[in-house]
């Protein structure tokens, strides 16, 4: 499977587009006219029609170039995106191989990976890298194993440490986050990484969530959609640069909508890791503005209920307050009240 890849950009003119295609295949969060946090775990399997996003474990779009490029931008001016605790390195090296085996074997047109014995060669055509190393030896890589893998890898990526009956922060690459920050959370356990969550810790979600991960089995990875919306199509919405995208909230007006306001879906996978134990994170960020959300009639109609009957608790935790009514108004054109179908794929 070979893919096109766009030449975009998710800053400045933001020139970021999704194909036909790509409209299709996005990971659409809601499987009901309603929404409200939860663990919504499901086996992280092939599933869905024909090059949806869930078909392969981890995916790999025509945005994957732009992305890639985002990213070296955002790293230039703030290394501390990637961080790393010293005792995390097994970690790294498992999720090296991870995410080289799966780009590979999804990917054959684009990703190759040669094993002998230690002495591995990594191919990225898209990306003009060829690089051999030995598996284990830091020194054979030109940066750490992780920041050099996922320096070529869609999504943010987080690898948490078991122990003491926790989980912990413990090693990163979070360039494409929704307003939370690396810097600030690295080290922490999974409460204190989550606690600014609205409503769901008096329900019990953290809760349940934490004691399904911490017997989360290899070779049986998870996922679970989360959201939030975006004002222009920009990956890097980081805390460290509110600044820059914070004052986009009070620009949408009832003629721009279409254009600007984007739903920010995040496709999480959890997977247990082979050699250290631990869990790497996996939270891919998709982007789709209103006007091509609304080609898909299904997701026109649930979307505009979704958002119309959201909790305020949500709505303020997800920074939506300052243009939701202006969204669910111009919304409410593309509902005409009819049933919509089970499930997140469109009809």
């Amino acid at each position: 499977m070979n893919i096109t890849f766009r030449n975009e950009t998710f800053r400045d003119d933001y020139t970021f587009r999704n194909s036909p295609g790509a409209i299709r295949r996005f990971p659409f969060p809601f499987h009901e006219d309603k929404y409200m946090y939860s663990v919504n775990m499901e086996p992280h399997v092939p599933a869905g029609p024909d090059g949806h996003a869930y078909n392969k474990p981890i995916d790999v779009d025509e945005h994957y170039l732009a992305e890639m490029d985002d990213r070296a931008k955002v790293l230039k001016e703030d290394p501390l995106r990637y961080q790393a605790l010293p005792h995390m390195m097994a970690a790294q090296w498992d999720t090296l191989e991870l995410l080289m085996e799966a780009q590979a074997a999804g990917y054959p047109g684009h990703f190759t990976l040669e094993k002998n014995g230690d002495q591995w060669r990594w191919i990225n055509r898209p990306m003009g890298i060829d690089q051999a190393f030995t598996f284990g030896d830091a020194s054979t890589l030109p940066m750490e194993p992780l920041e050099f893998i996922t320096r070529q890898a869609q999504g943010d990526f987080v690898i948490v440490d078991q122990r003491d009956g926790q989980l912990w922060c413990d090693a990163g690459m979070v360039t494409t986050q929704a307003d939370w920050s690396l810097d600030f959370d690295i080290g922490m356990n999974f409460h204190e990484w989550h606690g600014p969550v609205p409503l769901a810790h008096e329900i019990g979600v953290f809760d349940r969530a934490l004691k399904f991960l911490l017997n989360l089995q290899q070779g049986k990875p998870v996922r679970r959609l989360n959201w939030t919306m975006t004002i222009n199509p920009r990956l890097d919405t980081s805390p460290e640069n509110y600044h820059k995208w914070g004052p986009d909230r009070a620009t949408v007006t009832p003629e721009n909508v279409g254009d600007k306001v984007h739903l920010r879906c995040e496709l999480q996978s959890l997977w247990r890791l082979p050699r250290s134990n631990a869990i790497l994170f996996v939270i891919r960020c998709y982007l789709i503005k209103m006007e091509e959300l609304v080609t898909v009639p299904k997701w026109a109609r649930r979307f505009h209920r979704v958002l119309r009957g959201l909790p305020p608790e949500l709505v303020d935790y997800k920074g939506l307050t300052r243009y939701r009514p202006t969204t669910v108004e111009w919304l409410s054109k593309f509902d005409d009240g009819l049933p919509t179908s089970p499930g997140i794929y469109p009809e």
